[in-house]
């Protein structure tokens, strides 16, 4: 059974720093895009950072130059360093696990999320 479980989220003031973590279990990590999402309310999901299995990561215009990602194939783990928060990043963060760039019938999977909160 796949699992994602994130973890780091919480209440930060404008211009603070948070670290997410993804751990993941029960697939092959190595062989799976990962990625980080959010969704703030009322909004669609966007994405925040991409790590494909074959180059680095690529950021969202939203978050470039404040956010970092990286991925630790030993540990089945993904994270996100923000820094420099900004209200407008308030939201929930999701890890996705997608296959189907190797295997179509591998699909993709979603953590539970966690919220980030940005606030004064």
């Amino acid at each position: 059974q796949v699992q994602l479980v994130e973890s780091g989220g919480g209440l930060v003031q404008p211009g603070g720093s948070l670290k997410l973590s993804c751990v993941t279990s029960g697939l092959n990590f190595e062989l799976w895009d990962m990625a980080w999402y959010r969704q703030a309310p009322g909004k669609q999901r966007e994405l925040v950072v991409m790590f494909r299995t074959w180059d680095i990561p690529s950021y969202s215009d939203s978050v470039k130059g404040r956010f970092t990602g990286s991925r630790d194939n030993a540990k089945n783990a993904i994270y996100l360093q923000m820094n420099s928060l900004e209200l407008s990043d308030t939201a929930v963060y999701y890890c996705n696990a997608d296959g189907r760039a190797k295997v179509a019938e591998w699909g993709e999977h979603w953590g539970q999320g966690t919220q980030v909160t940005v606030s004064s």
